[in-house]
């Protein structure tokens, strides 16, 4: 009521769009769950209407995909995301040859994509190699970004790592973790 956290302003429209307001006011997108999606003969990836929408309000339908250089998929970050990112990353220390690798495969491999009216992207022909997606394909919310997968390598991953927190147990670090 007073403007302060609390406010009606600042929280106003989060149970619509999925957005909201940091107290600092930068606009924050909320990503999450698990989407299976078709590529069309173009390449191109329709964004579920859940995301348009939070895309457009945010970002303006801006978006920067690069590789996951340590899985077989892509990262796909709204551009204000994106940009703090490459900014972390041009700070790192070029003579360090595992920050200079980094660089090169994130920021090198990075396409500035824009939503057309239909909520598409065409995804360029390079990524698309790398990520081996064809046909299925699996968009994964990450909070702040998504992951772009091939259905069948997410399938395959995801069987992988349920059979790997089986096998290894929780890790101290979540043990007070409640689910």
């Amino acid at each position: 009521v007073d403007g302060g956290t609390y406010s009606v302003e600042l929280w106003a429209g989060v149970a619509e769009s999925g957005r909201k307001r940091d107290p600092g006011g930068v606009k924050k997108a909320v990503f999450r769950g698990v989407t299976h999606l078709n590529l069309d003969a173009k390449g191109r990836m329709a964004f579920p209407s859940r995301y348009r929408d939070r895309l457009m309000g945010l970002c303006e339908g801006e978006v920067v995909a690069t590789i996951d250089y340590e899985s077989p998929c892509l990262m796909l970050y709204p551009l204000p995301e994106w940009e703090v990112l490459e900014q972390q990353l041009v700070k790192l220390p070029t003579l360090n040859p595992q920050a200079r690798r980094l660089q090169r495969l994130l920021i090198g491999h990075a396409h500035d994509l824009q939503l057309d009216g239909s909520g598409r992207v065409l995804l360029p022909q390079p990524l698309r190699d790398y990520a081996d997606l064809n046909k299925k394909i699996v968009l994964v919310g990450q909070v702040h970004r998504f992951e772009l997968w091939d259905a069948d390598a997410w399938e395959q991953a995801r069987t992988d790592w349920l059979q790997e927190a089986r096998e290894e147990g929780t890790p101290e670090e979540l043990g007070g973790l409640t689910l």
